[in-house]
């Protein structure tokens, strides 16, 4: 696969977010639009389904070309052999162990290499996303252009040899966009923060009425007299899904609750199978828990299962930044959720939901919200508020269009 066809008919995006989000934000994505008109973005990552990169890049190529800043999207292609190395790369980032060979590290700048061969590379203004097309800056880049890597990577644990690896491709770059201000590593080119953020016009964050609610639900067969406990994650040992069986087990000594582990798997990510396997291992024989695996068009479904939540959670053992939990609080949801990576930029403890640090930690902070509806109330109101202002598109691509028209203007 190489380019991506958004889809750009429908209702205006500009005149759906001036309406959810206000003036303010659209007023200042226009004047930077203004800037750089007459050049052309080209967005660049690994898969264009499963996960949040690809769920961003759907609406923020079709937002940026409204704006009037043409832009297209590039998905490199691979093959198995370079997504294994690939996610061992990712999780060596995060903080677990990983090594990567010296034909595994040959293997990844070959499939740069074709890549760099493959894709339609043209544009002023290059954002290449996470580190599988990494290389491709050091193997395309012409005069003129400018390229920015975003890591949506939580890297202040990285493992050194791996980072070693990847700092002279990344420092091939004109900047780097982080999520947080503890991620940045030490690099010769400037560096940028620009969280991640949702579209509350598409069909996982959209309103719906019970009705629908209940008609996306009904093939899934839960309860519907007993609180819902819902993490919607891929199934990736960095969500920790065994650990929230753990935790729920705990809470089910003091509460009745159900509990609901949703996602699916994203075309680069090779170990979700394995997970899902130990998940249903560990859950076997409990009808108080379910585990659906959904399809990545199972938009709607995600947006019911939060909406009839009770508690959503999000007990990550490392996390970049997890969209689910903005998407939680948009849904004015009462949201339990590990203090790791960029977390805590949207769960402000006790504010706009509760921060963790261990399973004990997450199952005392769930039992507690079971039992005070007012406790829910205030934090999922605050939540809403707090996403509204700073986790929506509007405000992602304001930050990038900040970022490109700052290095156009060096550049001239």
């Amino acid at each position: 696969m190489t380019l991506v066809a958004v889809r750009e008919d429908g209702p205006s995006l500009l005149e759906g977010y001036r309406a959810v989000a206000g003036e303010a934000h659209l007023g200042a994505l226009a004047a930077l639009a203004r800037r750089l008109r007459g050049r052309r973005l080209v967005m660049v990552n690994s898969t264009a389904t499963g996960g949040g990169v690809a769920e961003i890049l759907h609406r923020l190529v079709r937002l940026l070309n409204e704006l009037g800043v043409p832009t297209t999207w590039e998905v490199m292609p691979g093959d198995a052999q370079f997504y294994g190395i690939t996610k061992t790369i990712h999780n060596a980032l995060h903080g677990r162990p990983g090594e990567l060979s010296r034909a595994d590290r040959a293997h990844f700048l070959e499939v740069n290499r074709q890549a760099a061969d493959a894709l339609a590379l043209d544009g002023d203004l290059i954002l290449i996303h996470d580190p599988q097309p990494v290389a491709l800056a050091t193997l395309r880049r012409r005069a003129g252009q400018r390229w920015v890597w975003r890591c949506h990577i939580d890297l202040s644990r990285a493992d050194r040899e791996v980072w070693e690896f990847l700092e002279p491709r990344v420092a091939a770059h004109d900047a780097a966009v982080f999520s947080h201000v503890t991620f940045v590593p030490e690099l010769p080119i400037p560096a940028y923060i620009a969280p991640p953020s949702i579209d509350p016009l598409a069909e996982k964050n959209r309103e719906l009425d019970e009705g629908e609610i209940d008609a996306s639900l009904a093939p899934f067969g839960l309860p519907q007299d007993t609180p819902l406990l819902v993490q919607v994650s891929r199934f990736d040992r960095l969500k920790d899904p065994v650990g929230v069986v753990d935790a729920f087990r705990l809470t089910r000594k003091r509460e009745r609750a159900h509990l609901v582990l949703a996602g699916g798997s994203a075309d680069d990510d090779p170990e979700g199978a394995e997970v899902l396997a130990e998940v249903n291992e560990r859950v076997a024989g409990r009808k108080d828990v379910s585990v659906l695996l959904l399809p990545p068009d199972a938009h709607r479904v995600i947006n019911a299962l939060q909406r009839r939540s009770t508690v959503a959670v999000q007990k990550s053992l490392r996390e970049g930044f997890a969209l689910t939990i903005s998407e939680a609080l948009w849904k004015r949801r009462a949201t339990v959720a590990s203090a790791v990576g960029g977390i805590p930029l949207q769960v402000i403890h006790e504010r706009t939901g509760l921060l963790v640090r261990s399973v004990e930690g997450c199952a005392f902070q769930m039992t507690r919200l079971l039992r005070d509806a007012m406790l829910r109330r205030r934090l999922g109101q605050a939540g809403h508020a707090h996403v509204r202002e700073h986790f929506l598109h509007p405000r992602e691509a304001r930050d990038y269009l900040a970022i490109f028209a700052r290095l156009a203007d060096a550049a001239k």
